[in-house]
């Protein structure tokens, strides 16, 4: 059976991003992110393809699928899919064991509000940044957690972090 999971960086008001954005460097959440989905499938929205910068897109090492209402949408490198359901689908007709969900913020909501997401990878980020885009609130009591990793604010990282685990009770 195969794990979904979704993995982000939130700040402390919930912000992941402004105009299509990261908002913050934290080159070690940045490394622990290419090191946990490498080799896995990662399902994005269209949006979210777009932010990465041309030279790191598609994502290396990794399937990337990117979802998008228009199905004749071009992301070279990439495969389009026209739902979250349609990209888990095709990760688990290849034998994936472990599909991320990598944003932005509607694929979030839209997988935590189907229940598509078994766990998610959460670096809690001790900044409130202005942003437009968020990681969608959800019920703690529905979810286990379990705190990975503590990073303060040093030259790599622009603010101390938490990586936690949560995983669907």
């Amino acid at each position: 059976m195969m794990r979904v999971t979704s993995i982000a960086a939130v700040a402390a008001n919930g912000v992941i991003g402004k105009d299509n954005d990261l908002v913050w460097k934290l080159r070690d959440d940045m490394q622990f992110f290419m090191e946990t989905t490498r080799g896995h499938h990662v399902i994005m929205g269209r949006r979210n393809f777009e932010s990465i910068p041309a030279k790191y897109r598609p994502l290396a090492d990794r399937p990337n699928i990117v979802v998008s209402r228009d199905p004749s949408y071009d992301a070279p490198g990439a495969v389009v899919v026209t739902s979250v359901e349609a990209g888990l689908d095709l990760a688990r007709a290849a034998g994936e064991s472990e599909a991320f969900i990598i944003g932005g913020g509607q694929i979030y909501a839209l997988a935590l509000a189907a229940g598509l997401v078994d766990r998610q990878l959460l670096t809690h980020v001790a900044a409130e940044p202005e942003g437009d885009t968020f990681y969608p609130a959800f019920d703690g009591a529905a979810w286990a957690g379990e705190r990975l990793a503590v990073q303060e604010a040093d030259a790599r990282n622009e603010h101390g972090f938490e990586i936690w685990a949560y995983t669907r009770r």
